[in-house]
């Protein structure tokens, strides 16, 4: 006997996941989507895998934070714009609250030593989240020879020889496009695979059976969503032209970070260099010593790993007038603005269209050959998180920290095997790395 679909969720109900999301969003993207993942689609079943997959496949082609876009996307799903605008607002505001209060301790009492610690033990746990979602979203994706294929270059060209995520997915769309034409046998799905995804189906109350009713294009609605972004983006501006001294400054931190909000593809690692080389080198907005401090910050922050640049803007704002707590806190929320303003743009103009694909048959195995790439990217990831944390001076017997990798096997077992909740866990790591801070 098969289980009914869940009833709807009440928007109160979302409301309050959205911003328990927020505070517990930690691990980077790869982590976030496992932990939406977790709730989402194997705890709640508002949404099912394949639903989940689809709308995964499409943020992560678009600039901006993966995470944050996936968030805004299914609340869109369940509750359209306010349930989009709900879920994407409460992924960033609590992390931009916490690095406003950080960076203001930051630059008033110096480093903080007791915050690292806090947040060490959250670093190990962090790996087993990825880890877990490395493995989650792998065996329900690599269906296929060519999507195992796919994902194995696409680690190999991103790990050896750096090549950027854009092109990355590029490359698995035109390979995915010729091995179509000379290896059909490869898109070949095992049978029970496919029976096993369709009986699920009916067990989510978002599923592969629904259509979407603001799915496809309307014109009137792309226009009032465009002059609505366009009237966000200039209104600050506005004012600061009236109620500032310096408008110059202002004007190009709007400029400079809309500018990075639309080329972060690939993620916040593919974009971070950029910015700390203008704003640190170029722009003088902070030292090159203060940004590697923002980047530990946010690494050890719940929220998208972009939100390192509203630090940057906190610090601009701080650093151009004098010293000022109130022109760095100002900064920092124009910063958080421009940055995610294009993020929610790109979303609700791109998800009805996106949704009206669900049943091209073509589309979806492209956007397929994406969700294979993207493990290989994930597992890039990992490696590189895992080095950071496993070796922190140097990568040889001397520098491992042994305690770290064993917190990471504790980690992994705790949560896959003695299905220990994500968020328990959390802040039972949090506990730990205080405590060995302390000891």
């Amino acid at each position: 006997m098969s289980s009914l679909p869940p009833n709807k969720p009440s928007f109160r109900e979302a409301f309050f996941f959205w911003l328990k999301l927020g505070f517990i969003s930690f691990g980077g993207p790869a982590g976030q989507i496992a932990i939406m993942h977790e709730f989402l689609v194997e705890k709640k079943k508002w949404i099912s895998e394949s639903r989940f997959m689809h709308a995964l496949n499409f943020t992560m082609i678009l600039p901006g934070p993966e995470a944050q876009q996936l968030a805004t996307y299914t609340g869109w799903l369940l509750h359209g714009k306010k349930g989009g605008l709900i879920a994407g607002l409460f992924f960033i505001l609590p992390s931009m609250f916490i690095l406003l209060g950080l960076a203001t301790l930051y630059v008033s009492f110096g480093a903080i030593p007791w915050v690292y610690a806090l947040f060490s033990g959250l670093k190990p746990a962090v790996i087993a989240i990825v880890l877990l979602a490395l493995y989650k979203i792998g065996s329900k994706s690599l269906l296929t020879k060519l999507h195992v294929f796919i994902a194995l270059m696409a680690f190999v060209g991103i790990f050896f020889f750096n090549i950027p995520f854009p092109t990355i997915i590029i490359a698995a769309l035109l390979l995915a496009f010729i091995s179509r034409k000379l290896l059909p046998s490869w898109f070949k799905q095992n049978d029970v695979q496919a029976s096993r995804h369709l009986s699920n189906e009916e067990l989510y109350f978002i599923n592969d059976t629904q259509v979407s009713i603001s799915s496809g294009f309307s014109l009137m609605r792309l226009l009032k969503q465009v002059a609505t972004a366009l009237l966000i983006w200039v209104l600050p501006l506005v004012l600061f032209y009236f109620f500032t001294s310096d408008f110059s400054f202002w004007k190009e931190l709007a400029f400079f970070f809309t500018k990075a909000a639309f080329v972060t593809f690939g993620g916040a690692y593919a974009v971070l260099p950029y910015v700390a080389q203008v704003s640190v080198e170029k722009l003088n907005w902070l030292t090159q010593l203060q940004m590697v401090d923002g980047l530990a910050l946010g690494e050890t922050t719940p929220g998208p790993l972009v939100m390192v640049l509203v630090f940057v803007g906190y610090m601009a704002g701080y650093n151009h007038f004098g010293g000022s707590l109130l022109f760095g806190a100002v900064g920092l929320f124009a910063t958080t603005l421009y940055t995610f303003v294009p993020c929610f743009l790109f979303i609700f103009v791109g998800a009805p269209l996106i949704e009206k694909t669900r049943d091209n048959t073509s589309i979806k195995k492209a956007l397929s050959i994406v969700t294979a790439a993207v493990v290989g990217v994930i597992l890039n990831l990992t490696i590189y998180l895992g080095k950071a944390v496993v070796f922190p001076t140097e990568v040889s017997v001397a520098g491992l920290d042994w305690l770290t990798l064993l917190w990471i096997g504790v980690s992994f077992v705790a949560m896959y095997r003695f299905k220990i909740n994500m968020i328990t866990w959390i802040g039972v790591s949090a506990l730990f790395g205080l405590v060995s801070f302390l000891v």
